[in-house]
């Protein structure tokens, strides 16, 4: 619980409230943009990508009886619950991106604006708040993961791809269901298949 508690903070510090903001919670501003060095918008979407892989992997080949597995299950759910969420809340707010528009009131603007909240930060957040919850106080080396959606929040912002509040909602959307499948005594989605997930995982076939 302290574990993502000092990551939620962390998320709420990305970026801080200044006179200029405006928009959905008072700190929405545009800024310079940057699709250069490590902010390339190359390096957000292999990122958003080696997550999901990472979770997805995990999740199929590590022994749902361990610790670790448990936590890929869990990783899973926070995930799949996640973007779910989100994509739903994209329809349904219909924001514009900043490159769309330089007001951070352009909400409702129909197919196509999908600014409100991101995805892709709520997906990398829900994805290591799992495991640093379970590791962090045992390891808190593991609390480096955190740097994860930190990055693709700023990279975001950077790129102008999200307005700080989507990135800001995006990391609690992520954080919330990350907590919530953390405290859950078994996952969702791999409690749903036969044997808890172990049928099909490598460690338990072979």
């Amino acid at each position: 619980m302290h574990a993502a508690l000092r990551f939620a903070s962390l998320s709420l510090a990305l970026l801080p409230t200044i006179a200029s903001a405006g928009g959905l919670l008072g700190i929405d501003h545009p800024v310079t943009y940057d699709d250069s060095g490590i902010w390339k918008r190359n390096y957000q979407i292999a990122l958003a990508a080696g997550t999901a892989v990472t979770v997805l992997g995990g999740a199929l080949a590590t022994d749902s009886d361990t610790r670790m597995g448990r936590t890929f299950d869990k990783a899973l759910d926070a995930v799949v619950l996640t973007g779910a969420t989100t994509t739903v809340l994209k329809h349904v707010f219909t924001r514009a991106r900043p490159y769309q528009s330089d007001d951070p009131w352009a909400f409702r603007q129909g197919h196509g604006d999908q600014s409100f909240p991101s995805g892709e930060v709520a997906e990398i957040s829900a994805a290591v708040t799992p495991f640093i919850a379970e590791y962090g106080q045992d390891h808190p080396a593991v609390y480096a993961l955190a740097a994860l959606p930190l990055y693709d929040a700023v990279a975001r912002v950077k790129t102008h791809g999200h307005w700080q509040s989507d990135v800001l909602v995006g990391a609690a959307i992520g954080v919330g269901f990350g907590i919530y499948a953390h405290r859950r005594d078994s996952p969702l989605i791999m409690g749903l298949l036969p044997g808890g997930g172990a049928m099909i995982s490598y460690r338990a076939k072979f």
